[in-house]
């Protein structure tokens, strides 16, 4: 039986250390994706590391492609590639770019960056999967500053036109963005509510508990006729004390003292 707590406590680790070695990149809204992903790669998804252009596989596509440490961190703990090679974040040639790229790494489905247009793709994939009367199914993960963006929009109103039910959107709600809080930004409460006059099957959990993840993504599955979109209530830098909701951890790289701090409170958590 796969330990979910200590996989999720590897990826955090890596997201640390990559992004100090880049001396760049986003680790705020990384940390707090990490139990997402290690639940989505881990026991919801069906991929293969060693067929990752296999038909039938699912695709996940990362809407918020700034917080690429995240997923690298969790394909490369699902074998789609070495381990060593995270320490190349953002470097000259390296295939692990800023944001993802479909064209340089295995394991990645869809380029995105531009937010809002991971979402949009998604769609896509959903609806070509229904023309194909595959048994495939889509998982897109967006921020919650991200859903401030009007495309965003556009791509939920096509998904509920379409009946897409083989889609599944989960938002990253933790309540902060580069500028700082959402609210203050520009609000985007009440989510469930406009999800829902969407025509979205919503769902509200906590998103750093397996078994709420576990639940909604079973519901999901469950449900027919309608997408479904999981809120999922996250802490901004989860797992680093320093780093919890602070917006300043948006896109910030560690110094080799924070580092160090970061990496033994994640190695305590082991214990």
């Amino acid at each position: 039986m796969l330990d979910l707590t200590v996989i999720s406590n590897n990826i955090r680790k890596n997201i640390v250390e990559m992004i100090y070695e880049a001396n760049s990149g986003h680790p705020g809204g990384s940390l707090s994706a990490v139990e997402i992903l290690t639940y989505l790669y881990f026991k919801e998804m069906n991929v293969e590391a060693n067929n990752p252009k296999k038909q039938d596989r699912d695709r996940f596509v990362l809407s918020k492609g700034h917080a690429a440490p995240v997923l690298y961190a969790t394909l490369a703990e699902k074998c789609f590639f070495d381990k060593k090679l995270l320490k190349s974040l953002r470097k000259l040639n390296s295939p692990l770019q800023g944001h993802p790229d479909s064209k340089k790494l295995s394991g990645i489905d869809i380029s995105t960056g531009s937010l809002g247009q991971g979402i949009s793709n998604a769609v896509g994939l959903g609806i070509g999967m229904k023309m194909d009367a595959s048994n495939s199914r889509v998982y897109c993960l967006l921020g919650d500053g991200e859903v401030q963006e009007g495309l965003v929009w556009e791509a939920f109103m096509a998904a509920a036109h379409y009946k897409l039910d083989n889609l599944v959107v989960i938002i990253d709600n933790n309540g902060l963005q580069i500028d700082g809080k959402n609210e203050d930004v520009l609000n985007i409460n009440n989510l469930k509510k406009k999800l829902e006059a969407f025509n979205f099957n919503t769902i509200e959990i906590d998103g750093h508990s397996f078994f709420e993840i576990e639940k909604a993504l079973n519901v999901a599955r469950e449900t027919k006729g309608f997408p479904t979109a999981i809120i999922a209530k996250t802490v901004k830098g989860k797992g680093v004390s320093f780093m919890e909701n602070e917006a300043g951890w948006h896109g910030n790289a560690p110094s080799l003292e924070q580092r160090n701090k970061a990496l033994k409170e994640l190695e305590n958590k082991e214990v």
